[in-house]
């Protein structure tokens, strides 16, 4: 069929919607190189191909793009550098993998923006050579720029060899803006796999370390060095596996069973925190009432003060629908730091656990409350402080291990910090513990405390012990004196409205009302303002 056009000339009627589909989908590709686009991203899905995949699954690892499909919103990656090539896995050459054993790029965590890169250990065995980190590099930049978290899933054998110095240098580069990044955007490192070497020093300078129980380890030197140098036989899950770094070195915060598990606890941390530290965290309304009263709180501390209970207990009760997220859980117990809601805003919560050592304050508790209470202030979160402390460890091993220094690192992170300070002193508060946990004298907002606070130089026993030495050596029964002194002691100075007289004490509450009192505080203190001297940065006891 033919018609005739305005000009004269004879022509063919124009095709159908339906039939340039049916046309076009019988010749694609019209061109050669969008098949051959299609070939290369196709490729660039295999990473390593059939075989290292399913020798992925067969360790019970998921793959890279795998990971990335579940931590992020479905269908939101945009992936940077998809056809980037190295080098390939041999000297002077060989075959060269597109994408080079990483997926870097951004992506949502609902629906709020996030950077991330995901090593692939299919290929080459996720070494990191100059293109793989160019490409972790970009996603780094770009996290700066916008001002959005940064998240690195790492499966790596560490340096690939057969680049040399090249890759200590990629390295390098990363390193450096990892510490350009801190304390701008929230950093994230998900360890599920191997990370050994220099590789190590990357997430250790990030904020939070998460690890996969039985299936990643980090380490400076493997066990093969270890057995070369010091002829000690030990596997790589004793040497630098999850439960290592989470109960003794301190250097994972989190440890999960399996790479599901592990992804969705990161997208839980990501909801407490805002993007970047020009912004707020985010408010998220649980619909808990804030004068919401909890009358059990009133019978929480034990009559004998030397009876233990356990903290989460007023932790769980004052929060927005009982959510908290305990970080380093399973290290220095005796204190406890995590994230929770008042109000629906997020706040960093930092307590001593009686349950555990009394609630002691040693090296590695100083420690994880110093860079929990830095984190929070670099990034906007308010801080509250249940106190429950007899003091500090004592004995030669603390004092030679650098509790002058560790303790040091505490009070040094309250004292400078900006944010919305509250403290409550729920039961023992005693000599520089008292001061060290975020109390008025070092810069605290607000401080309460319950009635059955105890807050003094000394507990009532030592200075019992001290004041009346001679009236108790010299007493028919010592036993019998001391215990008079120590409760004359305890009912004269050992009680929270001393320290209220003195203004030492914003006010003495019930418990039951902490919640609200809390609540109620921060809404005062939302739009407080510090100003510091000016200067180019502290010198914190490193």
């Amino acid at each position: 069929m033919t018609s005739r056009s305005d000009d004269g000339l004879t022509t063919k009627d124009p095709a159908t919607p339906n039939q340039l589909q049916q046309r076009n989908a019988m010749e694609w590709p019209p061109h050669d190189n969008l098949r051959i686009l299609q070939q290369m991203r196709d490729e660039a899905r295999q990473g390593g191909g059939v075989k290292r995949i399913q020798e992925q699954h067969d360790k019970g690892k998921l793959t890279a793009r795998e990971r990335l499909n579940l931590l992020l919103d479905e269908g939101s990656f945009e992936e940077f550098d998809a056809l980037k090539s190295g080098r390939g896995g041999h000297p002077g050459g060989g075959r060269e993998y597109l994408s080079d054993g990483v997926l870097s790029g951004h992506g949502t965590i609902d629906g709020r923006e996030i950077c991330v890169f995901s090593q692939d250990f299919t290929v080459l065995g996720g070494s990191l050579g100059e293109a793989h980190s160019e490409k972790i590099r970009k996603a780094m930049d770009h996290a700066v720029r916008v001002g959005t978290p940064v998240i690195g899933l790492n499966d790596s054998g560490g340096a690939r060899i057969q680049e040399g110095v090249d890759a200590l240098a990629a390295y390098g580069e990363i390193f450096a803006r990892n510490v350009n990044a801190s304390g701008v955007v929230p950093q994230i490192s998900c360890i599920m796999g191997p990370c050994a070497g220099g590789a190590v020093y990357s997430p250790s300078m990030t904020d939070f370390v998460f690890m996969v129980e039985e299936s990643s380890y980090m380490f400076v030197t493997g066990p093969n060095v270890v057995k070369s140098v010091i002829h000690k036989e030990i596997s790589s899950e004793e040497l630098g596996g999850a439960m290592v770094h989470t109960t003794k070195s301190g250097v994972a915060h989190f440890a999960m069973p399996n790479d599901i598990l592990l992804l969705r606890e990161v997208r839980r941390l990501i909801n407490y925190l805002p993007s970047n530290s020009r912004q707020r965290p985010p408010i998220l309304d649980l619909r808990d009432p804030p004068d919401r009263t909890d009358p059990a709180l009133d019978y929480l501390v034990p009559f004998n003060p030397n009876q233990a209970y356990n903290m989460r207990v007023l932790i769980d009760s004052i929060l927005d629908g009982e959510e908290f997220l305990e970080v380093h859980a399973r290290f220095a117990p005796n204190l406890v730091v995590g994230f929770g809601r008042l109000g629906g805003e997020t706040v960093g919560l930092i307590a001593n656990q009686p349950a555990i050592l009394a609630g002691v304050l040693d090296n590695n508790a100083s420690v994880k409350g110093a860079r929990f209470v830095r984190f929070c202030d670099a990034f906007n979160i308010p801080l509250i402080c249940l106190v429950d402390v007899p003091g500090f460890m004592p004995g030669p091993e603390q004092e030679h291990g650098g509790i002058i220094r560790h303790g040091a690192k505490l009070l040094y992170a309250f004292a400078e910090a900006t944010v919305p300070r509250i403290t409550v002193t729920v039961r023992k508060s005693y000599g520089g513990a008292h001061v060290v946990m975020n109390s008025k004298h070092i810069g605290a907002d607000m401080h309460y405390a319950w009635p059955t606070a105890e807050i003094a130089v000394l507990g009532p026993r030592g200075a019992a012990e001290v004041i009346y030495r001679r009236e108790i050596q010299s007493s028919a029964d010592p036993t019998a004196t001391l215990m008079e002194k120590e409760e004359q002691y305890r009912k004269t100075f050992v009680n929270p409205f001393l320290a209220a007289k003195r203004g030492y004490i914003d006010d003495v509450i019930f418990p039951r009302d902490t919640r609200g009192r809390l609540i109620r505080t921060l809404q005062f203190l939302e739009d407080k303002e510090t100003t510091r001297p000016n200067r180019k940065h502290g010198n914190i006891q490193l």
